[in-house]
């Protein structure tokens, strides 16, 4: 397992996180250094990445969102989990999750969701890390 530094990304990161969004397969292409900044400023959301040298090999998307039913405990929804092609199978994308759910439990979250798409053979990394799919059942509506 190689590591790296760890730390919460920055709108200085934005080059570096395009490249990582763009090997994600859904969505259309991430071209926008300001949108990427919009995520960053949302207050609750921060982006986790990890490096290798000057390369982002691996980052995520966190949400922290207040519930009322649990006194406005927050908890995490975890989005656009991507590890760099040449970077895979390398502990990095382990290091992230981790890193989030640390997040997550410092800030006092009840619980830390994600989707995975069904075609993407990752189910046995996310039940690796602690996810189980055994009490939720994730639907999605999309607009074109």
């Amino acid at each position: 397992m190689t590591g790296g530094a760890v730390r919460l990304l920055t709108p200085s990161d934005a080059a570096e996180a395009l490249i990582l969004y763009n090997e994600l397969t859904v969505g259309p292409p991430a071209t926008s250094t300001a949108g990427f900044a919009v995520v960053l400023a949302h207050p609750g959301t921060q982006v986790i990445g990890v490096f290798d040298g000057p390369a982002l090999a691996a980052m995520l998307t966190l949400h922290l969102l207040p519930n009322v039913l649990w006194n406005g405990r927050p908890y995490g929804l975890i989005e656009n989990v991507v590890t760099r092609a040449s970077h895979q199978r390398r502990g990095y994308g382990r290091q992230v999750m981790q890193a989030a759910l640390d997040a997550a439990w410092a800030a006092d979250a009840y619980k830390v969701m994600l989707m995975t798409g069904q075609g993407r053979g990752a189910t046995g990394f996310y039940e690796s890390v602690g996810f189980s799919s055994k009490d939720k059942f994730a639907m999605v509506i999309r607009r074109d």
